[in-house]
């Protein structure tokens, strides 16, 4: 049984482990990446029941794949610097991102 999301699109997080900021742009009920990636990249080994992530990450062009456990509310209410910003959302306004179109 998968848990509901704790964070939505648009929402700006950080990474309990990593401290790195960045903002949701997609949220998988539960883990959908390959196990192969899993076993190479998720070394905390995070539970796949559990919702995870799409996260464009500030001050870096790459996106995130991010376990739920993982990451907290971000509080300073600043925005992030990605260059897809653009592409996910047209509006930021008080600390979260918002977008007028319809996200796949």
């Amino acid at each position: 049984m998968t848990d509901q999301p704790r964070f939505e699109i648009g929402q700006v997080i950080s990474h309990r482990l990593f401290g790195y900021r960045g903002v949701i742009v997609d949220v998988d009920p539960e883990f959908a990446a390959s196990q192969e990636w899993y076993e190479t990249v998720a070394t905390t080994r995070p539970p796949k029941d559990k919702p995870w992530y799409h996260v464009l990450v500030h001050d870096h062009t790459h996106m995130t794949y991010v376990a739920e456990r993982h990451l907290q509310a971000d509080t300073t209410g600043e925005q992030i610097n990605h260059p897809a910003l653009g592409q996910f959302f047209s509006r930021f306004l008080n600390g979260r991102y918002f977008s007028d179109k319809t996200l796949h």
